[in-house]
């Protein structure tokens, strides 16, 4: 059923404006005016929560993703480091391999200088031996043969000393790879140790901010300084002061 055309004193308009509704006479009564709007703890604790649980967690968040930061930089280095040192023993190991081939090849010299001594006796003793000043081409093979023993040894002398050489190389790229381990160990030191001092200072900010969480929210929960009293109850009367009044 439709209702009257006029407007009522409580329209649609009024019921989402409660300042700008006047109460009727019939039921002010004698009903106290609202109280003002309460200024307790709890007001100021919805914003110190919401800054310990949006920019506080916010900072610790940020401390921890810098530890694991540092830590991922230095787990990082730490696989540089241990390829750079494999490479290192690689290097050492050619090198040993290189000296130990350079002795080899010298271990021939002594045999060649013996053959040497021994045709150097037979040309003497061919030599004293002969009448003539003529040399026959015995002796001459003999000198021949000793030139290219000769030749031989500095040919493996200059064999062994170029071997030697190759073994000196790998071993300075060895020594230059080793100052860049240490340089890198001393870098993963310098990343753990900030990756642990960003540990520290977040669960620090954690425990602070847990601590001002708990003394907020006990605030809260306990009464104002300024609050009235609480009613005495009804257990404390005596059974006849209803009847008196």
């Amino acid at each position: 059923m439709n209702g009257p055309t006029g407007a009522s004193p409580l329209s649609r308009e009024s019921i989402y404006a409660p300042s700008d509704v006047t109460t009727p006479e019939s039921m002010r009564g004698d009903q106290a005016p609202p109280p003002p709007p309460s200024t307790t703890p709890s007001t100021h604790l919805s914003g110190t929560t919401h800054w310990l649980g949006g920019e506080g967690y916010a900072d610790i968040t940020k401390l921890r993703e810098l530890a694991a930061k540092n830590e991922r930089l230095a787990a990082k280095i730490q696989a540089r480091m241990a390829r750079l040192h494999t490479k290192i023993e690689k290097l050492r190991h050619n090198a040993t391999l290189l000296r130990e081939k350079a002795e080899k090849v010298l271990e021939r010299i002594p045999e060649y200088q013996q053959e040497m001594a021994q045709h150097e006796r037979t040309i003497q003793a061919s030599t004293s031996q002969q009448t003539t000043h003529t040399i026959g081409s015995d002796i001459t093979g003999l000198h021949y043969r000793i030139r290219q023993l000769q030749q031989k040894v500095v040919d493996v002398q200059h064999k062994a000393r170029r071997i030697e050489h190759r073994a000196a190389i790998k071993t300075q790229q060895s020594a230059v790879l080793k100052v860049k381990a240490d340089r890198l160990n001393d870098l993963v030191r310098a990343a753990q140790t900030d990756a642990a001092n960003y540990q520290k200072r977040a669960d620090r900010l954690q425990m602070a901010t847990e601590s001002d969480a708990a003394q907020y929210v006990a605030a809260s929960r306990s009464p104002p300084a300024g609050a009235p009293p609480p009613p005495p109850s009804d257990a404390g009367e005596t059974p006849g002061e209803h009847d008196q009044l």
